[in-house]
C-alpha cells in the first residue's frame, strides 16, 4: 500500500448503492453496506464492465449490469458464473466525514 487516497465525502456514498472514485488512475467502485464503507476495483474480471452500473444483492453482492455475474463486495471474491475471477479490493477509512482508500 502506498498511502491513503481521499476520494469523496462519506455522505456522497448512497446507502445500498454505489459511487464511481477514480484515485492515482484506478477507478474504483465504492459500496455502503450497514453504515460501513467497502472499495473494489470498478471493472468486472469477466467483461470489463463498470460494477458502478451494477446493482446490488441483498446478500451484499454486486452483479455485473452485462452477464450477472456477481462478487462479494466485502471480500471481491467471484460467487456466480461467468465471474471466475476475484475482484481487487482495497481498504477503506473514513476520517473526519472523507473517506479514503488505500492504494
Amino acid at each position: 500500500m502506498t498511502g491513503w487516497i481521499d476520494v469523496c465525502a462519506a455522505d456522497e456514498v448512497p446507502e445500498g448503492g454505489t459511487l464511481l472514485v477514480h484515485a492515482q488512475g484506478e477507478r474504483i467502485c465504492l459500496y455502503e453496506l450497514g453504515g460501513q464503507v467497502f472499495a473494489t476495483h470498478d471493472r468486472c474480471t469477466h467483461a470489463s464492465a463498470s460494477l458502478a452500473d451494477g446493482f446490488i444483492t441483498e446478500d451484499g453482492a454486486i452483479e455485473c449490469p452485462i452477464h450477472m455475474g456477481t462478487f462479494d463486495i466485502r471480500t471481491g471474491k467471484a460467487l456466480t458464473a461467468p465471474c471466475t475471477i476475484d475482484l481487487r479490493t482495497y481498504p477503506v477509512r473514513v476520517v473526519d466525514g472523507r473517506v479514503q482508500v488505500g492504494l
